[in-house]
């Protein structure tokens, strides 16, 4: 696969994830997304990309390669910066500052990330202190073993079907999971190898970082 990271606008940037993980040269291309620059700049970061309107951040990045929008559009920077990873035949989409902040656009950013996993491509939201990682059927997430932490599981579908649970201290075994229940929230690792697991329909998969 081949790896882009996109930098988002959240105030709530994992920066020391995000540089340790660059520093290993695990992202092979880099997108700013609109004042995402301001944080690649604070870590003395060149984007290959800074795609979005720029209201946020103010002025004018001086990139490589730069993709501005009006402000007046129909699609948010982050579409706009997913839809560019996907046409530089990136599939691996690990995307930073897109969680907390305003609530209205982590809730757009999480329906663009079900839509981005329904096209076929692995999309993993890195957070503060967890990750979130979209599951589309069939498909199954190895998660890494720890001690102990919190992991997640809605449906983003009127109804996933197929969804299993193993290794956690809560078990599910071929069940259906709906996005109007509560139903998948809060199982616990316990130091074994958990696994999660979906036959049909996507799933938001919320867990620990290592």
């Amino acid at each position: 696969m081949a790896t882009c990271a996109l930098v988002g606008a959240s105030p709530e940037f994992n920066a020391e994830d995000f540089k340790a993980r660059y520093d290993a040269g695990m992202f092979e291309f880099v997108i700013a997304v609109d004042a995402g620059f301001a944080f690649l700049e604070e870590l003395d970061v060149k984007p290959d990309m800074a795609v979005g309107d720029f209201d946020s951040l103010g002025y004018q990045p001086k990139c490589r390669r730069v993709s501005r929008f009006p402000v007046k559009k129909d699609k948010s920077d982050m579409e706009l910066a997913l839809e560019k990873a996907v046409a530089w035949d990136y599939d691996d989409l690990v995307v930073y500052a897109a969680l907390g902040g305003r609530l209205d656009h982590t809730v757009a950013n999480l329906q663009l990330f079900a839509k981005f996993s329904e096209q076929d491509y692995y999309v993993t939201a890195v957070g503060v202190d967890s990750a979130l990682r979209l599951l589309t059927g069939p498909d199954v997430l190895d998660l890494p073993v720890m001690e102990s932490g919190t992991v997640s599981v809605f449906s983003a579908n009127d109804r996933a079907r197929g969804v299993i649970e193993t290794g956690m201290l809560y078990s599910l075994d071929d069940e259906d999971l709906s996005n109007r229940t509560s139903r998948g929230v809060s199982n616990e690792l316990i130091g074994r190898p958990a696994r999660i697991a979906v036959e049909e329909g996507t799933l938001y998969v919320f867990y620990p970082l290592p």
